[in-house]
């Protein structure tokens, strides 16, 4: 059944040749037709129109205007006639400039952009598309050109005129991303599994590679959860009459003599498994499926005659999918790693072959397989329906790390949250083992982390291939990615559910000058900041330097428990083991303390690290087969009381789950009561206590639990960042001396001000500043 939607009528002004259309008091589509023909399907982009029933006037022939329409948040003037810059235009109420508050229709707006199709030979910075918010708080959508979703097939327009829409909800990001997924569809729930590490690599593995790989994989405990087959699963050396061999659906029995056994195998390794496929040249008769293509196609199989790629076609539609891809899915393929490289849509009568690609595969993996997935490539504002995205082939460089970062908070921008970039690099570089293990940590912190390099046979990702010191912390960094699954999961149901992507820049929290400079720093989930590491390190001190902008607050080291006081901009410094992550003050973080087990299902034991100094309520959302359990964390720290409530109408918690709950930064405390208490023991950082049977409600007071004093931990960490500074003994011991002995902070700071090495004194500082 086709579906068509204009939005409410009691919504919509219309005239000659114009409607509009309030959609919110804070977005309204404007269209214009010279035939009176507006367009009511869903398209490319939007698939809801009736998001609510806004507030708003309207007059009519006023101040020479035909029209103005009127919310709370904008004001529309429309003169009549075809939409000119002169006819139309609308007017904020929000003031953020003292001259750009309006919007001449056409007019390109300047916004805090968005993303772009790929970073295939990216080496650096590259030019963003715009996107949906701006600081002066509108922006606005050209939707003219998509095509439109009939009976769930996409077809070009025949309607032709202006379909746009303008967005003005000031510096509400949230908002303006909610009702933006209110429109156009929120992001699907990604497959727990795809949460955790990727391994990828453009080489041509046999089969007793493969498996000897992940053997490896598994006795240096690397966990992986998804195996990725690069081209040459299929075959590539094909006869010349064929053409290029970067088409193909044939396992490479050379390489793959037993496929079935291969993908049987790592799935009872708890691996999920997808192949890379270059779909452009179609079906072509040196394939396997070939011959049922060709029947079902009516192909004349003596001249070869090829199925030409051609979603558009129903027939041909049908056998890629029954014929070849379903064949190869019965084996074991999981789903699909759509690697379309031949450009957008020819002509405006055509639809972009990549938007036919996403919506079709992800349609058949969800109808088969219940949670869809798709690696594929971005096609422009709607393709967060279609998860994961593919950023694409970059070079190895600083440059290329150094962008990353920003690219992928921004695309928040546009509502496109899930990036999978080639972590490492993909191609061309050099060797560098802190670049390497750098990229890494930042894919940790990812939407997505995976691993892929080229097929040069020196490029490949294991960590085994760096030296021995990076070699451990990348194996100890990607454990850590399988122990953040929980909470990574938990965002991944927020995003699908209330529009809040796993990583977004700093400005949609704070709304002050400062979140907008710091563009590469940003919130990983509610409760972490991550500021990644995108140069290189100081050689005498053996340390990187980032420049980060703590918030208001207390915000605490991820992986020391150290507290830094916010409102503040600071350098901070890390050698190879540690990463800038912080736990804002109150953050409650669920982690998963076996991280070498199976990621799928819901883990028996929990680790939740808890953080003091303010008041929090956290939601853990689980979930499994299209039914969720919600944990609620309520965390009253003026009171020292913390409540946790488990709702599971359907059991799918683990029965008897044990949670760890783990208090950072904290003097010893009591409890009261403790019934459920198994253990209470503590360390120089933390306090422990394990409770079993969490589904039954608990409720307990800490008593005697105040911030811990750190100037322990500070005198540690300072004798070890000298112990490793490259610097001259005597002034490692001078130093050293003048730090125990000062009686203030400042006075040391006053001898840091003598030293002749400022970087020296900068790095210095930061300890300082703990105290």
């Amino acid at each position: 059944m086709t579906k068509r939607q204009s939005g409410q009528a009691s919504n919509i002004i219309s005239g000659q040749n114009y409607r509009f259309t309030v959609l919110t008091e804070r977005m309204i589509r404007l269209e214009y037709s010279t035939d009176h023909h507006f367009e009511d399907h869903l398209t490319q982009m939007v698939q809801n129109r009736n998001l609510g029933t806004p507030d708003f006037k309207v007059y009519r022939q006023r101040n020479h205007h035909e029209l103005e329409i009127v919310t709370d948040y904008f004001h529309l003037y429309y003169k009549g006639g075809p939409f000119t810059a002169e006819s139309l235009y609308i007017d904020t109420k929000y003031g953020y400039s003292s001259y750009d508050n309006r919007w001449n229709f056409g007019q390109p707006v300047n916004t805090l952009k968005g993303t772009v199709r790929t970073l295939d030979e990216a080496d650096g910075v590259v030019p963003l598309e715009e996107g949906l918010m701006s600081r002066n708080g509108y922006a606005a959508i050209d939707d003219s050109a998509s095509f439109i979703i009939e009976n769930d097939l996409l077809r070009p327009r025949t309607a032709i005129g202006a379909d746009w829409y303008y967005l003005a909800y000031g510096h509400d990001y949230f908002s303006c991303l909610k009702d933006y997924y209110q429109l156009t569809g929120f992001p699907p729930l990604l497959p727990r599994y795809a949460l955790g590490n990727w391994w990828s690599r453009y080489h041509a593995y046999t089969q007793d590679e493969y498996q000897k790989l992940f053997q490896r994989f598994e006795q240096a405990g690397i966990p992986f959860s998804v195996a990725v087959l690069d081209i040459n699963w299929h075959l590539t050396q094909i006869p010349r009459r064929f053409g290029s061999g970067w088409t193909g659906y044939t396992w490479n029995h050379k390489l793959f003599p037993h496929p079935e056994r291969l993908l049987k195998w790592l799935h009872e390794r708890g691996k999920k498994v997808t192949l890379n496929v270059h779909p452009a040249d179609g079906i072509r008769a040196f394939e396997a499926p070939y011959p049922t293509v060709a029947k079902h196609l009516n192909l004349d199989t003596t001249a070869e005659e090829p199925a030409l790629f051609n979603l558009h076609d129903d027939a041909f539609r049908k056998s890629y999918f029954e014929d070849v891809h379903h064949p190869l899915e019965k084996i074991g393929v999981d789903f699909w790693w759509i690697d379309w490289q031949q450009g957008t849509n020819l002509s405006t009568h055509s639809v972009d072959p990549l938007w036919l690609l996403n919506h079709y595969h992800f349609k058949d993996s969800k109808q088969r397989h219940g949670e869809g997935l798709i690696l594929s490539r971005y096609a422009g504002l709607g393709s967060h329906r279609y998860p994961v995205g593919f950023s694409g082939d970059t070079i190895v460089s600083w440059a290329s790390l150094a962008f990353q970062p920003y690219f992928t908070a921004t695309a928040a921008n546009v509502g496109y949250t899930w990036w999978s970039h080639d972590i490492g690099g993909h191609m061309h570089g050099q060797r560098d083992d802190e670049l390497a293990l750098r990229w890494l940590q930042f894919g940790v912190f990812s939407p997505i982390m995976r691993l892929h390099s080229s097929g040069n046979l020196f490029s490949g990702k294991e960590p085994w291939n760096y030296n021995h010191e990076t070699a451990a912390i990348m194996r100890e960094f990607l454990r850590l990615r399988h122990e953040l699954i929980p909470y990574l999961d938990s965002a991944n149901f927020k995003t699908h559910k209330f529009g809040q992507p796993l990583v977004r820049p700093m400005y949609y929290h704070h709304d002050e000058p400062t979140a907008y400079e710091f563009n590469q720093q940003a919130m990983f989930g509610s409760e972490m900041l991550v500021a990644p590491i995108v140069k290189p390190q100081n050689q005498r001190l053996k340390q990187s330097k980032v420049t980060i902008w703590f918030p208001e607050g207390y915000w605490f080291d991820f992986f020391t428990g150290l507290r830094y006081r916010g409102n503040v901009i600071l350098n901070v410094f890390r050698d190879n083991h540690r990463y800038p992550v912080f736990v804002r003050a109150g953050g409650i973080v669920p982690l998963n303390p076996y991280p070498l087990s199976d990621p799928t299902p819901l883990p028996k034991t929990l680790t939740i690290k808890l953080y003091p100094g303010a008041d929090n309520v956290y939601h853990l959302y689980e979930h499994q087969a299209n039914c969720t359990a919600v944990t609620t964390f309520t965390w009253d720290w003026h009171k020292r009381r913390l409540r946790i409530k488990v709702t599971d109408p359907n059991q799918i918690i683990p029965k008897r789950r044990i949670l760890q709950l783990h208090f950072i930064g904290v003097t010893p405390f009591t409890v009261h009561p403790a019934p459920t208490i198994k253990n209470n023991t503590s360390t120089h950082k933390q306090r422990i206590i394990f409770i079993q049977n969490a589904g039954a409600a608990f409720d307990a007071t800490f008593e005697h639990m105040a911030l811990a004093p750190q100037r322990d931990l500070v005198v540690e960490r300072l004798f070890d960042k000298l112990r490793r500074a490259q610097i001259d003994y005597d002034l490692k011991e001078l130093i050293w001396q003048k730090f125990i002995s000062a009686d203030s902070k400042i006075q040391f700071i006053s001898f840091l001000n003598t030293l002749n090495d400022q970087e020296l004194a900068t790095f210095l500082y930061e300890i300082v500043y703990l105290m």
